[in-house]
C-alpha cells in the first residue's frame, strides 16, 4: 500500500449539537474523503474506528490493506441513526428492536441478515452483516454527513491493542489513512458488544460495552457463543477470529489472588529477569505494590471495573513503549464489564496462564 500523507485534526465538540458539528469544516472534509473512497479514523465511545464507505469494495479493501487484516474477517458497519438500519438489513426482529430501543445509540453491535446492497467484502461473503449506531457526537456527525454506511473496525494494525486515543492511531496507521479526527480519549475503552439476532434466541458473540447481564435484563434468555467459553471453538464475531489486542511482549495471565501468591510471583519475575528478560506487571492500583518488576503499569481501580476497561489498551501499549519482553497480568471475575476485560486479556495472552501453585 502506497504511503499517504496523514493529517491529525483535533475536534472539540464543546457540547455542540450534532447538526452544528456537521457544519464543522473538519467533519465535512472527513465525509468528503470517505465519499471519494478514502480512509478516515474517527472516535467512537468505545475505541477509534478506521472508516471506509461500506458500499465500495475498493474502499473496503483499503481497510484490510491498511490494518493488515485477513479479508475473511467481516467488518462492522456504522450508521448515524437507528432509522437508517432498515435500509440495509432484511428485517428487524422484535428482540432486536427492543435491544435497539434500550442500547442504541451505544456500544452494541447486532448481526442481521443483509439486503445485498453492501460491498461483499464488508461481510466476507456471508449472508449477515454486523451493524452499530455509535453514541459519540463526532461519530454521529460524520456518519450523518457522509450519508452512507461506514465500515469501521478498530483503527490499529491487526492484532495490536485497539486505539483509545488519536495518537495510538497515529502510531499504528500514519501514512495509511488520510485523516485522523482527534476527539480525545474514548469513554468505554473496549469494543462494542456483538449479538447475533438472526435466530429465535439472541447469541452473544463478543462481550463489550453492554454486559451480558444488561442484555438478559432487557430481553431475557441470551445464549453465549461456544467460541467464547471453549478453546476448541472459534468465536464467530467480527474481529475475534485471530489473535488480538496483543502487545509485542509475551503476556501471561495470573489467575490466583496476587496477595496469596506474591512470593511465588516474585520468584518467577526474578527467574525471567535472570534469563535477560525485561518484565512488566499489568495491575490495578490496589495491587501495584505487592511485587516489584522492571515496569509496573496500572490500568485502573479493581473496585471500579469501568476504569480498568478504559485503561486496558493504553496499558498494553505502554509495555511496548517500555520495551517489555514478558508481561504478567492481573485477572478478574468473569462477570459484568470484567467479562469483556477478561476476553481481551485472554486474546492478548493467547490463553496462556501462569500456574503459581504447582
Amino acid at each position: 500500500m502506497e504511503w499517504i500523507e496523514t493529517r491529525l485534526s483535533r475536534v472539540v465538540d464543546e457540547g455542540k449539537g450534532i447538526e452544528e458539528l456537521r457544519g464543522r469544516v473538519e467533519i465535512q472534509e472527513a465525509a468528503n474523503i470517505l465519499k471519494r473512497g478514502g480512509l478516515v479514523a474517527f472516535p467512537t465511545e468505545t475505541v477509534y474506528g478506521l472508516g471506509a464507505i461500506a458500499t465500495s469494495a475498493d474502499a473496503v479493501s483499503s481497510i484490510y490493506k491498511a490494518k493488515g487484516r485477513p479479508s475473511d474477517n467481516p467488518l462492522i458497519i456504522h450508521l448515524g441513526a437507528v432509522e437508517q438500519v432498515g435500509d440495509w438489513v432484511e428485517s428487524i426482529p422484535p428482540i432486536a428492536a427492543e435491544l435497539a430501543r434500550r442500547f442504541w445509540p451505544g456500544p452494541l453491535t447486532m448481526v442481521f441478515r443483509h439486503r445485498g446492497n453492501l460491498a461483499s467484502n464488508v461481510t466476507a461473503g456471508l449472508p449477515t452483516v454486523a451493524v452499530r449506531v455509535p453514541d459519540h457526537p463526532l461519530a454521529q456527525a460524520l456518519l450523518l454527513e457522509t450519508g452512507i454506511p461506514v465500515a469501521a473496525p478498530s483503527a490499529n494494525r491487526s492484532g495490536r491493542p485497539s486505539p483509545t486515543e488519536a495518537l495510538h492511531v497515529w502510531d499504528d496507521l500514519r501514512g495509511k489513512v488520510a485523516l485522523i479526527l482527534d476527539g480525545g480519549a474514548t469513554g468505554y475503552g473496549l469494543e462494542s458488544t456483538v449479538v447475533d439476532v438472526t435466530g429465535e434466541v439472541p447469541v452473544l458473540l463478543r462481550p463489550g460495552g453492554v454486559t451480558l447481564e444488561q442484555l438478559q435484563a432487557a430481553v431475557g434468555t441470551v445464549e453465549v457463543d461456544p467460541g467464547l467459553v471453549r478453546d476448541d471453538e472459534s468465536p464467530r464475531s467480527p474481529g475475534m477470529k485471530y489473535r488480538h489486542y496483543a502487545p509485542e511482549g509475551d503476556v501471561w495471565l495470573v489467575r490466583e489472588p496476587w496477595a496469596e501468591v506474591k512470593e511465588a510471583l516474585q520468584r518467577e519475575i526474578s527467574r525471567q529477569q535472570g534469563q535477560g528478560h525485561r518484565v512488566g506487571l499489568l495491575v490495578t492500583e490496589e495491587h501495584s505494590d505487592l511485587v516489584t518488576a522492571d515496569v509496573i503499569v496500572r490500568c485502573g481501580w479493581r473496585r471500579d471495573p469501568l476504569s480498568v476497561a478504559r485503561g486496558l489498551y493504553h496499558a498494553l501499549r505502554e509495555f511496548d513503549e517500555q520495551q517489555v519482553d514478558v508481561i504478567f497480568a492481573e485477572t478478574f471475575p468473569e462477570e459484568g464489564i470484567y467479562r469483556s476485560v477478561m476476553n481481551r486479556l485472554a486474546k492478548a495472552a493467547a490463553g496462556k496462564t501462569l500456574d503459581l501453585r504447582k
